[in-house]
């Protein structure tokens, strides 16, 4: 297995407050959490769900060569779930990160004794196609950007979307970049004219995570809807009962300091509905009651429906209402009788708002867990990490011109490196008791000797940085080393894992990779970990 450091999960740029408190379990955010994480509470399954045999044989039939976990589940193993929206070739390396804790923590509720098996839920009823239909890999001195063109007219479930010619050039471009390996041979055979983006997405990961026993689920068919559908009318019957739930769960999180990660508007709802002319997913948008209404309106684009039309839409085509992100995760839960859900940083915060919506719709809560967060580092970049003496807290700190400065101030030949730092210590120095002086002699004095040293200090910098750019001129190299750590680490200042590839991975370093991964997800570190490849 590859070699990984830990570093605490704070180095990671843009976390907020609440994540970072509920990954240090800080005693602030058990009032909005189950559980904290590494607690082992969720392994006792909650009962099965009554539809339990139906959902399994909805499993076998979308996972026809996992033989072993489709058993495991009709023998009475419980599940963690994960998932993920059905991006281009596989999406983002998160995706496989997500998949990867889910197996890791089923593995060790079994061996613990308590069978679990890991399920990856597709989120095939999103609607934000551009969120989708790209993905990015590296080459060697640029980010390559592919993206599928043909967007659909209007803003249906990703899922559904159906792959045309367009996806050939693309298909191309990725042999191009990839190379021959099992993984493009996924692509391949997963992305082709006539199949759906849920349809090559599930194909493509059933392959990847094959050896690891890893089950997709595509929850988009009416059938599920109907199984899930208590959950779907309960937000429709209770719909002004949740929406105050939730408005008190939000002004408990901010009084205690954190952010609401999705917004509740006072016509906000839990559901979208299928527009039934367009195959839209419309929000449903919540109006007051009234005279006329007194159970208040329900409204989706142009049109508005009472309670008792969408109740019949319901009954009559489930698939057509589907829940929106507060909602998903207890009608998941609902229909699979989840132990433990797996989520990143923005769904473990909005799973604080979701808790309230468990405690009355399910009547009980269940525990979630962030996934595995880390930079694989390739050798080539580890080696130009080791010749400068970088780690990653350093990288995500840095942009591509600040961290050509550091490489070319570290370059620099002694002497130069001391006689600066001689001069910037002895105007310091210098400048201190100067500056103590002049403020006691008067205050505005002092305030206008503050801001002329600070212009004195800013020329000091500037003569480093001249010295530095001089040094980034002398030796080219600096510089192109600079950016191909930022592109490699943290591109554009944004994670690795959130911008790259996962199929540029898989097809360098062959689906071995997940169970890699899978091993570094059960490590107890409990951060963000530097994988050396």
């Amino acid at each position: 297995m590859p070699s990984s450091d830990c570093f605490p999960i704070d180095v990671v740029p843009g976390q907020s407050r609440l994540f970072l408190d509920y990954c240090a379990a800080a005693p602030a955010v058990r009032p909005f959490y189950p559980s904290l994480p590494r607690e082992t509470g969720w392994q006792q399954r909650c009962p099965r769900p009554d539809h339990w045999s139906e959902i399994v044989d909805i499993l076998a039939t979308q996972n026809p060569s996992a033989s072993a976990p489709i058993a495991a589940l009709r023998a009475g193993a419980a599940t963690v779930l994960t998932g993920q929206q059905v991006g281009l070739f596989g999406g983002p390396l998160y995706t496989p990160f997500k998949a990867a804790t889910a197996l890791a923590r089923a593995r060790q509720a079994t061996n613990a004794g308590q069978p679990h098996a890991a399920i990856f839920w597709l989120a095939t009823e999103d609607h934000d196609f551009a969120e989708i239909n790209h993905v990015v890999f590296p080459s060697r001195k640029e980010l390559r950007k592919l993206v599928y063109s043909k967007s659909p007219a209007a803003p249906v479930p990703a899922g559904g979307v159906v792959i045309d010619e367009a996806i050939e050039p693309l298909v191309d471009q990725a042999w191009e970049l990839l190379g021959a390996s099992d993984a493009m041979d996924a692509l391949v055979a997963a992305y082709k004219p006539g199949r759906t983006f849920g349809q090559a997405f599930a194909d493509f990961y059933s392959r990847a995570f094959a050896d690891q026993g890893l089950l997709i689920l595509d929850a988009s068919s009416a059938e599920i809807h109907r199984l899930g559908s208590p959950v779907l009318k309960a937000a429709i019957e209770r719909g002004d009962e949740l929406h105050a739930a939730l408005l008190d769960r939000n002004k408990a999180l901010e009084a205690a300091g954190y952010h609401v990660q999705v917004a509740v508007t006072s016509e906000s709802s839990l559901l979208f509905l299928l527009d039934e002319r367009t195959g839209a997913r419309l929000s449903l948008k919540r109006t007051s009651s009234s005279t006329a209404e007194p159970q208040g309106l329900w409204q989706a684009g142009r049109d508005r429906f009472t309670t008792a039309d969408l109740l019949g839409i319901l009954a009559a085509e489930p698939h057509r209402i589907s829940p929106a992100a507060l909602l998903r995760p207890i009608f998941q839960d609902y229909l699979l009788g989840t132990s433990l859900i797996i989520g990143g940083p923005a769904e473990i915060a909005y799973f604080a708002q979701s808790a309230v919506l468990y405690e009355r719709i399910l009547g009980r809560t269940t525990a979630a867990e962030p996934r595995l967060s880390a930079t694989l580092i390739e050798p080539a970049i580890a080696e130009l990490l080791h010749k400068h003496d970088l780690g990653i807290d350093r990288i995500f700190r840095e942009s591509a011109d600040s961290l050509a400065q550091i490489l070319a101030a570290r370059a620099m030949p002694v002497e130069g490196k001391q006689k600066l730092s001689s001069a910037g210590n002895a105007l310091d120095a210098e400048l201190q008791p100067l500056l103590d002086y002049m403020r006691a002699m008067d205050p505005g004095l002092g305030r206008s000797a503050e801001t002329a040293a600070s212009k004195m200090r800013y020329q000091m910098n500037r003569l480093r940085r001249l010295a530095a750019n001089f040094e980034m001129q002398r030796e080219g190299s600096l510089r192109r080393h600079a950016d191909a750590i930022e592109r490699a680490l943290n591109p554009g200042g944004v994670l690795q894992e959130r911008v790259h590839g996962a199929a540029y991975y898989l097809a360098r370093y062959g689906f071995e990779l997940n169970e890699t991964l899978t091993g570094l997800a059960s490590d107890p570190c409990p951060g963000h970990k530097a994988v050396w490849l």
